[in-house]
């Protein structure tokens, strides 16, 4: 299981300062919608100067008509990022013509399609989505697989029912982890790491308890030893 700490600092002189400070570790960064909105290409650019081992999630999850979503993906791919993600909603056609437009790329990154956001409780993505969280999260994560994505975003709980669902290699990335088991704020189905190892989760993003801490460095090492148990 792999630790990817969330960059969603207030500036991208704080972002980076973060980064600085975790630079030593083996771990992977996602840059979300506000971060890359505000700071575009210039923070990669400026973590892989921090440290050039950094693997990149980049987390804008896209959404638009197929060929839209194609065009997008390659150009993400040109960037110097390991990971990215899209809706699986965007449905099959879409997904698996972003697959096929990265056979055009060389060494192309990890593509995650998301499944439900972790802020859903069951009553509100029923009502969007008409059925419940875990029996829907299962379709998409069968219709990601088929189209040839790479993995998944979805909550522990789903994790190991879609590995078991499509294949032990399929990846899951589980966002709204709580190591610690600290607050929830505006997630739903949060999970501690050892839920999250017992689910054979693949990779835990960690926002929060990390960039909020008054010595991040020290969490994230607590971290990697519940990690490496």
């Amino acid at each position: 299981m792999k630790l990817c700490v969330a960059l969603d600092k207030p500036t991208l002189k704080e972002n980076l300062e973060l980064a600085q400070e975790l630079k030593t570790f083996d771990i992977w960064l996602k840059v979300g919608f506000r971060s890359y909105i505000r700071d575009g290409k210039q923070i990669i650019q400026e973590l892989k100067t921090i440290n050039p081992n950094f693997k990149i999630f980049l987390d804008l999850k896209l959404y638009d008509i197929p060929n839209t979503m194609a065009d997008a993906s390659f150009e993400i791919a040109k960037l110097d990022i390991d990971m990215f993600n899209l809706h699986a909603s965007s449905g099959k056609i879409a997904m698996s013509g972003v697959m096929d437009r990265l056979k055009e790329v060389k060494n192309p990154p990890i593509v995650l399609a998301v499944t439900a956001l972790t802020s859903f409780d069951d009553k509100n993505f029923q009502y969007i989505y008409e059925k419940k969280i875990e029996q829907k999260a299962l379709q998409f994560a069968k219709d990601a697989y088929e189209s040839g994505i790479n993995g998944v975003v979805c909550s522990a709980y789903e994790s190991k029912s879609i590995k078991a669902t499509t294949d032990s290699s399929f990846l899951t990335l589980t966002p709204g982890i709580r190591p610690f088991k600290e607050d929830a704020g505006d997630q739903k189905r949060v999970a501690d790491i050892e839920f999250a190892q017992k689910e054979l989760v693949d990779f835990i993003v960690v926002g929060r308890p990390i960039y909020k801490a008054n010595d991040p460095k020290e969490i994230v090492e607590k971290i990697l030893s519940r990690l490496s148990r």
